[in-house]
């Protein structure tokens, strides 16, 4: 299994960006699927993620700037990211917790990672 995330970039404050990952590999099923972030001298946190049955969980300080949103049909997530801040600029990872195809369990996968950096 592999995530791969895309779309970060250089952004102006006040601009947009959308992010995107997508799982690929022997998935049975994708349990939850969101964003992390860190940034320079800070902890990994959480921004979004979405559950299997499609309840979407926000860090408080990211309601309503940020819209997390699925294809199914492409096991990918997306990440729209508005009125972005320099406090935005961060490393953003995509991560899920993923059941492959006749293995038991569930795992955590991680994405490369993409830098945002919001700056004039």
């Amino acid at each position: 299994v592999q995530l791969q995330a895309s779309g970060g970039g250089l952004v102006q404050p006040g601009g947009s960006l959308r992010l995107s990952c997508v799982a690929s590999g022997h998935i049975a099923s994708i349990n939850l699927m969101g964003w992390y972030r860190q940034a320079p001298g800070k902890q990994r946190e959480l921004v979004a993620h979405i559950t299997r049955t499609g309840t979407i969980n926000y860090a408080d300080s990211m309601k309503g700037q940020f819209i997390l949103s699925r294809d199914n049909a492409k096991s990918t997530v997306y990440l729209q990211m508005n009125s972005l801040k320099p406090e935005d600029t961060a490393v953003y990872y995509c991560h899920a917790d993923i059941s492959r195809t006749y293995v038991k369990g569930s795992y955590d996968y991680w994405g490369q990672g993409t830098q945002v950096t919001v700056s004039s």
